[in-house]
């Protein structure tokens, strides 16, 4: 079950896999991270990876370039966080009921419009994507090489994403302030912190962030738009804000245990066809729930996280 980590060539290949798989969950974790440090529970991951998606494809489509792809992604991202905050801060609808509708919204809304966008294309519409980018030098060293140094443009982005997420909320008076609205707005506000503004902005870069998940699943993994291809990606990235503690590296390396579970999980249904692949897919969410069962009372989110804050009842 586990020769393939004693062959270089084939543990590169998992090495590299599982890193790819965590893309996705990166982008979403860390979107959803500085929305809850916040004080705003985005629950709707799941439903902005697939807008992601979805403007990624429009992108490539129309405008024939995978940039074009990336900007449309943003834009529906920025939308849909836009959404968001209106609905839960502005008029202040519980922040559970605004994220599944916005995931059952995004379901339907983009499984019409790809039908319509995209007549009798089905799966054999194919975009241009980003490709490989090789550092050289870097990228020759055995196993690492090909792991870190010789990947798409946006894997890239996703790990200076961690970096950047890390150093605003932690190492800024900006990030201070985040942290702060997400814990005591009242006290916050008090202090001359703009509280509705900077949630607002939390809430719509962090929902841009989410639909670089599916912008990357589109770009760099299928070139295709297909239904429900987030396949959950959103519901595991939450996970890995808890699991990592709405911290933004343990949230990271909960995104990369996740990515090399489902990498492991598809070299099992490649070794032992004779079992049902299913069984082996759901790895990756029974790994989440069980990460999550161990964590139970251990893991304490922001205090105001999924709270509409009102300066008249301070």
């Amino acid at each position: 079950m586990f020769d393939f980590l004693l062959d270089p060539a084939q543990l590169t290949d998992f090495l590299s896999t599982g890193l790819r798989l965590s893309i996705p969950l990166i982008f979403a974790a860390m979107g959803g991270l500085v929305c809850e440090r916040s004080g705003v529970f985005n629950i709707a991951l799941e439903g902005q990876i697939l807008f992601g998606a979805f403007g990624a494809a429009v992108g490539a489509y129309f405008l024939g370039t995978p940039t074009g792809g990336l900007g449309f992604a943003l834009l529906f991202g920025a939308l849909s966080g836009l959404l968001l905050a209106v609905l839960g801060i502005t008029l202040r609808v519980n922040q559970i009921v605004i994220g599944i509708a916005v995931i059952l919204f995004s379901t339907g809304f983009t499984s019409f419009m790809s039908r319509v966008l995209f007549p009798g294309s089905g799966n054999s519409l194919k975009l241009q994507g980003f490709g490989p980018v090789a550092i050289p030098y870097l990228s020759d060293i055995p196993v690492l090489g090909p792991v870190l140094f010789s990947q798409d443009a946006l894997v890239y982005v996703a790990l200076l994403t961690v970096v950047a997420v890390y150093l605003v909320l932690f190492k800024t008076r900006i990030g201070l302030s985040i942290r702060a609205i997400g814990e005591n707005p009242s006290a916050a506000d008090s202090a001359g912190v703009p509280v509705f503004r900077l949630r607002y902005a939390c809430v719509i870069a962090g929902s841009t962030l989410a639909s670089l998940g599916g912008a990357y699943l589109v770009l760099t993994q299928v070139f295709l738009f297909s239904d429900n291809m987030s396949a959950g990606k959103g519901f595991i990235a939450l996970a890995a804000i808890v699991l990592g503690r709405w911290q933004p590296q343990l949230a990271f390396l909960a995104c990369l245990l996740f990515g090399f579970f489902d990498a492991f999980q598809l070299r099992l249904q490649f070794n032992h066809p004779e079992i049902p692949f299913q069984v082996f897919a759901a790895l990756p969410y029974g790994v989440s729930i069980l990460a999550l069962v161990g964590l139970m009372g251990q893991a304490h989110p922001p205090a105001a996280v999924g709270r509409p804050y009102d300066r008249e009842m301070r």
